[in-house]
């Protein structure tokens, strides 16, 4: 590997998550080209259509009631 021509800045909290993705062994350069390969390999699309037309109805039924009961209990919540 060679040396470092830049450098960059991070956070206290991104340097620990990589710390903690880190390898036995790994440079953090190693960690983020893993993480940005494997970003890479993934497509957002890939998951899509493996779920039949009832079951992702039914998802999405149950993520609206969700989020009609988080609205109404913020509501409730503002009205105290």
């Amino acid at each position: 590997m060679a040396t470092a021509d830049e450098q960059i800045r991070v956070s206290d909290r991104v340097k620990q998550e990589l710390d903690r993705l880190r390898r036995e062994g790994e440079s953090y350069n190693d960690v983020l080209e893993r993480v940005l390969e494997d970003e890479r390999e993934g497509d957002f699309y890939d998951g899509f259509g493996r779920w039949s037309d009832e079951h992702a109805d039914r998802i999405r039924e149950q993520r609206q009631t969700a989020k009609e009961k988080r609205k109404e209990r913020m509501r409730d919540r503002s009205d105290r």
